[in-house]
């Protein structure tokens, strides 16, 4: 029962205002990759909010694949597919190309650094032209924390694992721009979260590996 499924009170909380940005940055059709799918809350109400996209949820804990699975299963939709066992670091990633979006909602500080730029190596070749890839977190900027708030929240990730921790903005975006990303856009949402948006740059322009 639906009732029984893992449950985040902020997943709930922010999943309307993340799918509100998503309708103005994802196209009409397609297919999405949803990396990070934690309890699956987030990729029903999406698919439920945009039911030309078809979703693909994925999670590296098989837990938490199980509980996605079981929560599409009661919410009876059809343009989700049952999730898969995706860890950012294992690559290449299990699943084909030409995706028109991808979405990441709080990873990257939650997950060792190594987690950001894998995400995007990863990413890149699986993501159609003129595709979306969306992040969704606290972020510093300019080497500042945005509030007090996220200062805190920094402070008890890295006390409970010495590699975690809110990014600063300008990391991520050189990470995303050493994988053949450039950043589009970034929105101001609920609390002192933001999304940020990145599109793949032309193959020719992408920087080779070192």
């Amino acid at each position: 029962m639906q009732s029984e499924l893992r449950f985040s009170p902020a997943a709930e909380r922010n999943k309307q205002p993340i799918v509100e940005i998503l309708q103005n940055v994802l196209p009409a059709s397609g297919e999405v990759l949803e990396v990070a799918s934690g309890t699956g809350q987030h990729v029903v109400h999406f698919a439920t909010a945009l039911p030309g996209m078809v979703w693909q949820p994925s999670d590296a804990d098989l837990d938490n694949c199980a509980t996605i699975a079981a929560r599409i299963a009661a919410s009876r939709l059809t343009n989700i597919h049952a999730p898969i066992e995706l860890d950012v670091h294992r690559l290449p990633w299990p699943v084909n190309g030409g995706f028109t979006g991808l979405v990441c909602c709080n990873m990257i500080h939650i997950a060792p650094w190594s987690a950001t730029p894998a995400l995007f190596r990863g990413a890149r070749p699986l993501l159609a032209p003129r595709s979306a890839l969306v992040l969704y977190g606290p972020f510093m900027e300019d080497g500042r924390h945005t509030a007090d708030s996220n200062q805190d929240f920094d402070q008890s990730l890295r006390a409970r694992n010495a590699e975690w921790g809110v990014r600063d903005l300008l990391d991520v975006q050189a990470a995303a721009e050493a994988a053949g990303f450039a950043l589009q856009s970034v929105d101001v949402m609920p609390a002192n979260n933001r999304i940020v948006v990145f599109t793949p740059r032309a193959v020719a322009a992408v920087k080779p590996d070192d």
